[in-house]
């Protein structure tokens, strides 16, 4: 098995290559007379589209507002479901999660690593 060091320098070599080339590509955008042309048209037409969207909203206000209260509902309760998981995965305790069409659910983890 590799070295855990190698393969983050390895990640870090390809993402720095990667980064290398994307900026090559968002150079020779820049340097495009037509893309640029279709960008500002791009541009424009996004303004009038949020304009629209504006104006379709003023006519949406509570229902917009019980939107917003159903989301953070929504992200409250994924938070339980995840600590109760976690607290039953401690306890070695199994998980059985089904939806409404006996579709079987399993938890899924993952580790990330963050600069210290």
């Amino acid at each position: 098995m590799a070295n855990i060091q190698e393969i983050f320098n390895r990640i870090q070599e390809t993402k720095n290559k990667q980064k290398e080339i994307k900026a090559m590509y968002r150079d020779a955008l820049a340097n495009s007379f037509e893309y640029n042309e279709v960008t500002d048209k791009l541009k424009k037409l996004k303004e009038k589209k949020k304009e629209i969207e504006n104006g379709i909203k003023a006519d949406f206000t509570s229902e917009l507002d019980k939107l917003n209260r159903i989301k953070v509902d929504l992200e409250s309760d994924n938070v339980m479901l995840s600590d109760i998981a976690l607290n039953k995965i401690m306890k070695e305790e199994t998980i059985e999660i089904t939806d409404e069409y006996d579709n079987k659910y399993e938890p899924l983890f993952s580790v990330k690593f963050r600069k210290i």
